[in-house]
């Protein structure tokens, strides 16, 4: 009862924090504060505790680093004109009735290169929505096309903090998780590049204003060079660089066309790099600005509190009389309906993609293991399942935010199609894909 209890408190302090725009990690803490309680209540001691915590925080250190890095590649690219050379080009080459289409490929191969939604909806996602406006396309449908496409680089993206996380907590390859993202990812693809063809050309983009186009070309130079960061981004991955050391490259590369072709100062760079990017054109400023280290320090702390979480829950084991109706659920009913059921659960309680699926991990790993499941299939399903659900939340971080950006509300998810086809078709076609599993079982 008293996990209950804390569970519904938690939920309804991270609702009122998101609602009042108050940081979700104070909720976080009281939550954290409730389940020690609890712990302490079990014989635990503050010791024990605390070692809990460090060992649950150390297994995501290496995401931790990586949104650091992250924070990094954001500005730099802002800098040295990537992003605007990326929507630049973009509108040059998109035809009208395709529109729609094409906004879905261009913000897919960007978020899937910058391993980032936020990046790319606050940046793209919001100049392709002025050209929707502009043009006569229905600007709620632009933002759904928009919402799946920056969360299919976001879920499968070598970069991306999400998939790096599962990697790390579930102790499996990130490269191997990615190539069976991609490969689950094949037939939601498919359809809904039919869907949104179908909607291109209901709703094609009727005018092209270039007012915003003109001022990014005034801003930057828009040479090759930038898209120097982005291809190395792209290449190195193929030949199995570690995304770190990929990443810096891309940094490295980034600020050397920042200050060498756009001619920004290297204390400007190092600057960008710490409290993000600024312009000094307004309009461009609107979107451009951010990035930096101190843009990822509330996300790095929901990771180490959500570290804290699972170092506590696994440490005690307050969780097992629910791992244990968990592991029946596996057993009778597949292991990805339990991970759906689970998904769904935790992505309306906690809000905010990480938590929700370390918690899903914390949870299934164990009912996984002994319904005949390994932690590669444990990985995959957490990635087909919470790590979309979670940001499909109307109060969730993952929803709500992006669609701030964008100026867009809840009633653009309806056409965020690829983001729901994505668990539906995987539980439908899970048992045909056996082969992506070390012990080739088939319970869904």
């Amino acid at each position: 009862m008293k996990i209950v209890t804390s569970f519904g408190v938690l939920f309804a302090v991270v609702i009122f924090c998101i609602k009042t725009g108050i940081s979700v990690i104070f909720a976080l803490l009281l939550g954290l504060v409730c389940f020690c309680l609890i712990a302490a209540d079990l014989g635990f001691s503050h010791k024990e505790l605390l070692s809990m915590e460090f060992k649950g925080i150390k297994e995501t250190a290496v995401v931790i680093k990586v949104m650091c890095i992250i924070g990094l590649v954001t500005a730099v690219w802002r800098a040295a004109g990537t992003i605007s050379s990326f929507a630049y080009y973009g509108a040059l080459i998109i035809v009208p009735e395709l529109f729609l289409l094409m906004t879905f490929f261009l913000t897919c191969v960007l978020s899937y290169i910058l391993g980032t939604s936020f990046g790319v909806a606050g940046t793209v996602g919001v100049i392709f929505m002025t050209l929707a406006r502009s043009g006569g396309v229905d600007p709620v449908m632009t933002a759904g096309v928009i919402m799946s496409g920056v969360y299919f680089g976001d879920r499968c993206s070598p970069a991306s903090s999400g998939a790096n996380m599962v990697a790390a907590v579930t102790g499996t390859e990130l490269y191997d998780n990615v190539r069976m993202m991609l490969k689950t990812s094949v037939v939601p693809m498919a359809i809904t590049v039919i869907i949104y063809g179908i909607f291109s050309v209901m709703n094609p983009l009727k005018a092209m204003s270039s007012e915003l186009t003109d001022v990014i070309r005034e801003e930057f130079s828009l040479s090759v060079w930038s898209f120097i960061p982005a291809v190395l981004m792209l290449v190195l991955p193929i030949f199995k660089v570690d995304v770190i050391k990929t990443m810096l490259v891309s940094i490295a590369s980034g600020a050397a066309v920042a200050w060498l072709v756009e001619g920004n100062s290297l204390t400007d760079i190092v600057r960008y790099c710490i409290s993000g990017y600024v312009s000094d054109n307004n309009m461009l400023g609107g979107i451009l600005n951010g990035g930096g280290f101190v843009s990822m320090a509330e996300v790095v702390g929901i990771l180490i509190i959500s570290g804290a979480y699972s170092g506590i829950f696994k440490g005690t084991g307050m969780l097992e009389e629910i791992e244990n109706k968990l592991c029946s659920i596996c057993k009778n009913h597949g292991r990805f309906v339990a991970m759906l059921g689970m998904s769904i659960l935790t992505s309306v309680i906690f809000a905010i993609q990480a938590v929700a699926a370390m918690i899903c991990i914390d949870l299934l790993e164990k009912p996984y293991r002994l319904s005949g499941g390994n932690n590669k299939e444990l990985a995959i399903d957490v990635e087909n399942s919470v790590m979309v659900i979670s940001c499909m939340v109307p109060w969730g971080v993952g929803c709500s935010v992006p669609l701030a950006f964008m100026g867009a509300d809840i009633s653009a998810m309806p056409y965020a199609v690829y983001m729901y086809l994505l668990p539906i078709v995987y539980l439908f076609t899970k048992c045909r894909m056996k082969n992506l599993y070390l012990d080739n079982s088939c319970v869904n």
